[in-house]
């Protein structure tokens, strides 16, 4: 007599060996090759990498003065003639002009500058947190796939079962032709899950080449199992961590020190700012040359219109960073709550699914099968156990990626959380 668990000693094997057939099936994909791929080679990673260096390159150009000036020319008494050394206006000119700008303003230039390239590689560090995340996401949507065809290939064994037992009640003419026709349709319709399983094993593949920046057509593997990574800390905790170590929030308190260097420098722009002018005349014969130098100072005379609107929007910034960075917080919490959530319930369901119903239904399917070999069970009510327990494990495994995929958005989030398999919170 055939019971689950003798079948299921064959299924792995035979598992197995359809595992081999296939060339997607046929190596192991690391998570930590993916993501250190993915930190070398990721588009985006590399363009914010560039946008950070031209951000670096900003400082000493606003701390620069501003180009000087030079002037020649040609200064002649009357129209008829050229006379230079003949009249004493006649002369050519040469000047240089440099305008300074009122003390204290090139400082508040180049820190605004900084504060803004400091704010640029927070988020580098959080673009980072967030493309790892990705990658562990879709490595376990890729896992997920992977366990999903391996149960539906351990279950094709038990329902090729009941078909033969069906063929052999009905050549013994103790049952319908019906009952071979439902195993049949049941173990087609598994077949017809596999297929849509191998071609979402495609599209993770094609969206984890993107995200790593690998170009070319070669599988990537099947997943390394990954292993259940416990977690210590409390809600109240990981929020903690978060507003500590996030690189989010880094980059918003660097914002916020940029809008109040603004503020400063609009204050600067009420106060003037002022060019130094030398100048040298050529003269020949018996004129002697000139020199003179000047300063041209710009009056702010419509502060009323400019540097006062000027002021309060800069101000305005300054209040807008402030709630974009107490936003942040919200929304980092909120999502830290979610997700701790979404643990504990995982945490929850996966004990029922792997102590309680898969054991329990486990044992139904036994017992529905030994009774429909001697006649005692309808081919109906197999069915609906084999479903029931196939059904049961998907979402034992679903429950479990879900879980891990919510640490390790916390990770993304708190950017610092211990994820190590088994670690403890010091």
């Amino acid at each position: 007599m055939w019971t689950l668990n003798s079948l299921l000693k064959l299924g792995p094997a035979l598992v197995g060996a359809l595992l081999l057939a296939g060339s997607a099936f046929a190596q192991d994909l690391k998570l930590d090759d993916l993501v250190n791929e993915a930190l070398k080679n990721n588009p985006e990673i590399l363009a914010f990498g560039s946008r950070i260096e031209g951000a670096r390159q900003k400082v000493p150009q606003a701390k620069s003065l501003p180009d000087p000036m030079l002037m020649f020319g040609y200064q002649n008494e009357g129209f008829d003639r050229y006379t230079y050394g003949e009249e004493q206006g006649a002369q050519w000119m040469f000047g240089a002009t440099q305008q300074f700008l009122f003390p204290g303003k090139r400082a508040l230039k180049g820190e605004m500058a900084l504060r803004d390239a400091e704010s640029q590689e927070a988020m580098l560090e959080f673009l980072k947190l967030r493309t790892v995340s990705r990658i562990r996401e879709l490595y376990l949507d890729l896992f997920l796939a992977y366990k999903n065809i391996d149960l539906l290939r351990e279950r094709q064994i038990l329902f090729a079962r009941v078909e033969d037992l069906a063929l052999v009640r009905y050549g013994a003419g103790k049952g319908m032709q019906q009952e071979v026709l439902m195993a049949q349709t049941e173990k087609y319709m598994l077949l017809e899950k596999e297929a849509m399983f191998k071609q979402k094993i495609e599209s993770l593949e094609a969206m984890l080449k993107a995200t790593i920046g690998r170009e070319g057509s070669a599988t990537l593997g099947r997943p390394v199992d990954p292993s259940h990574q416990p977690l210590f800390y409390k809600t109240e905790e990981a929020v903690e961590m978060a507003i500590q170590n996030s690189p989010e929030i880094k980059s918003r308190s660097k914002m916020i020190e940029a809008a109040e260097t603004k503020v400063r420098m609009a204050k600067k722009e009420f106060f003037p700012d002022f060019s130094i002018n030398a100048n040298y005349y050529k003269r020949t014969g018996d004129f002697m040359d000139m020199w003179s130098v000047t300063s041209t100072v710009n009056i702010p005379l419509y502060f009323f219109t400019k540097q006062k609107p000027a002021l309060s929007e800069a101000k305005a910034g300054h209040v807008q960073a402030k709630q974009e960075l107490e936003a942040s917080k919200l929304m980092i919490t909120a999502a830290i709550r979610d997700n701790m959530s979404m643990i504990r319930s995982a945490d929850t369901l996966m004990d029922l699914y792997k102590n309680g119903l898969i054991p329990k239904n486990a044992q139904d399917v036994d017992l529905a099968l030994s009774g429909y070999a001697t006649g005692r069970t309808e081919a109906i009510v197999v069915l609906s156990r084999l479903k029931t327990l196939l059904e049961y494990e998907t979402q034992y495994w679903t429950q479990f990626t879900e879980r891990q995929k919510a640490v390790a958005r916390l990770h993304a989030i708190t950017a610092g959380l211990d994820l190590k398999p088994g670690g403890e919170k010091k």
